[in-house]
């Protein structure tokens, strides 16, 4: 076992965007019951560290290949593209004018007169756009050049728009849902 592999290599699978999540926990699976510290609880500190090390490098490498953006922030910072930090990449405006109409229909959820309604379309408009970007990450994963690696960061860069969009569509579901307990409490 080695910590200082990629992710990719480290679960004996293919680098690509396109993971197939029965054979990634498999995998996994089978890494956990060969490195479990458990197994290692008769050896040596050393040996004991080592085990805690390499489950712990699975555990993270299992949760970032199996979430579809932080596969695609990932692969990027293989190719040395950083996408966690602020960027130089220039958005498109329609695109940041679109996150802004979304954000201001979720944003009045609570005062429509179906809420629950109005959620499920936003929560479908988010999923809809995740796919498309997805499918453009995809494409561009498998062109190898600069200009490709390019679009492929800024396609990560909407992702992670979208990503956060949908997580406060969530809360708002949360909200309603205890909105609705309360009332029936009351």
């Amino acid at each position: 076992m080695d910590i200082t592999q990629s992710y990719f290599e480290f679960l004996g699978l293919p680098v690509s965007y396109q993971v197939d999540l029965q054979v990634l926990s498999e995998r996994a699976r089978e890494l956990q019951k060969t490195l479990h510290p458990d197994r290692f609880s008769h050896l040596s500190d050393r040996e004991r560290r080592l085990s805690v090390q390499y489950t712990a490098y699975l555990n993270e490498a299992v949760a970032t290949l199996k979430n579809p953006l932080t596969r695609a922030q990932y692969l990027l910072k293989l190719e040395g593209v950083d996408t966690f930090s602020e960027s130089r990449v220039q958005l498109d405006p329609m695109f940041l004018m679109q996150q802004m109409e979304l954000r201001e229909a979720v944003e009045s959820i609570p005062d429509a007169t179906d809420p629950e309604a109005e959620i499920e379309e936003q929560l479908q408009v988010v999923e809809q756009q995740m796919h498309e970007l997805r499918q453009q990450f995809a494409t561009f994963c498998v062109q190898n050049s600069p200009s490709a690696l390019e679009a492929a960061a800024a396609c990560v860069r909407k992702m992670q728009f979208i990503d956060k969009l949908g997580r406060e569509i969530e809360l708002r579901v949360n909200f309603e849902i205890g909105r609705a307990s309360c009332r029936e409490r009351v």
